[in-house]
């Protein structure tokens, strides 16, 4: 009876931002976008999405694209 060693789990390269970022979208590239905003707003904001079960980054994405809307 023969033996052959034991299974092992493939390293896995580390996740580039970009690539990341790139790969979460395939309609259109992407940018990524920092704003500093104060802590009070921060909170609020993220305990209303947090009671509504959204994402943050989504919700301030439709706040963006209705403020400026590609009708304009």
């Amino acid at each position: 009876m023969e033996f052959g060693t034991s299974p092992r789990k493939e390293k896995s390269q580390p996740l580039n931002p970009d690539t990341w970022v790139n790969s979460r979208s395939k309609k259109e590239e992407l940018k990524r976008f920092t704003v500093d905003i104060p802590k009070s707003l921060h909170t609020r904001m993220k305990t209303a999405c947090a009671s509504k079960g959204v994402n943050m980054r989504d919700e301030v994405l439709k706040v963006l694209e209705k403020h400026f809307s590609a009708n304009e």
